[in-house]
């Protein structure tokens, strides 16, 4: 099968983001002990995969990410983008949260500008971008719409949107459908699909659910319990492009129950309900 079909594997594509033993611990203010989130992680993301982190609740998949994104500060090890060191948050970046936080007195347009005003970016050009996202993402007829008119999965939408305007090199994903019904999550995850296909940013993505890394990955990261650490890489050589039918292929389910199989075993007990495939 070709390789432009089965997804980045090839060794030649220039990496993204590299990530070289990375360390982060929280301080506990009361008694000024350190509780180590993630040690010593190291990760190579080549450009244009989709690369997705699973783990149980609470093994720091938020605070690897949220570190990549600049928001926090780990205590050693390094981080660059294109060869560059992360230092804070940056254009090369943007992150798409759980709840979509939506600007609640701004319009759909409005909310998905808001970015490239604070960017400095002219407003003929700021709106152009912003309607060309927007239809993207299949919002065309409601850029004048305010956030309390939509549904959960048109928030997230826009929320989508404006993330991608302002065109990043890395797209970060920290459970962006988790707060959607079943069905919803499912159409969301065939936009993003489609979304990826057409763009084919670099995306790396955290998650709880299992059948949902492997329908976008390209890889699947398995952190261990707290404190974080790769135990395991696995490689999704599905074909694409792909949509929610295959699910019910048998290579999907044998790579879920796989991953399944490891959190289970990386957690020594029985794992919450919610990692069930």
């Amino acid at each position: 099968m070709a390789e432009a079909e089965m997804g980045h594997t090839n060794a030649k594509v220039p990496s993204k983001l590299v990530v070289n033993e990375l360390v982060i611990s929280y301080e506990n203010l009361a008694t000024g002990e350190m509780t180590e989130a993630v040690d010593k992680v190291s990760l190579d993301i080549k450009a244009g995969e989709f690369v997705s982190i699973v783990g149980l609740s609470g093994c720091g998949k938020t605070s690897f990410l949220n570190a990549i994104a600049g928001l926090i500060k780990p205590q050693s090890g390094s981080i660059k983008v294109d060869g560059k060191p992360v230092v804070g948050p940056g254009h090369d970046r943007a992150v798409v949260f759980q709840k979509a936080s939506l600007l609640p007195w701004r319009s759909v347009l409005n909310n998905v500008i808001y970015g490239l005003e604070l960017r400095g970016v002219k407003k003929n050009e700021a709106r152009q971008l912003a309607l060309k996202y927007i239809e993207m993402v299949h919002l065309k007829g409601f850029e004048h719409y305010y956030p309390h008119q939509l549904s959960g999965g048109m928030q997230q939408r826009v929320n989508l949107a404006r993330a991608l305007v302002c065109e990043p090199e890395i797209l970060l994903l920290d459970e962006p459908f988790a707060a959607l019904d079943a069905i919803t999550r499912e159409e969301m995850q065939n936009e993003l699909l489609l979304l990826w296909e057409q763009t084919r940013k670099t995306v790396l993505m955290v998650t709880h659910q299992i059948d949902e890394a492997v329908l976008l990955s390209d890889r699947i990261i398995i952190f261990s319990a707290r404190p974080a650490r790769i135990v395991e890489e696995v490689k999704v050589n599905l074909p694409r492009p792909r949509t929610p039918r295959l699910k019910n292929d048998a290579e999907f389910d044998f790579l879920a129950k796989k991953i399944w199989g490891q959190i289970h075993t990386t957690a020594g007990k029985k794992v919450s309900l919610e990692y069930e495939i």
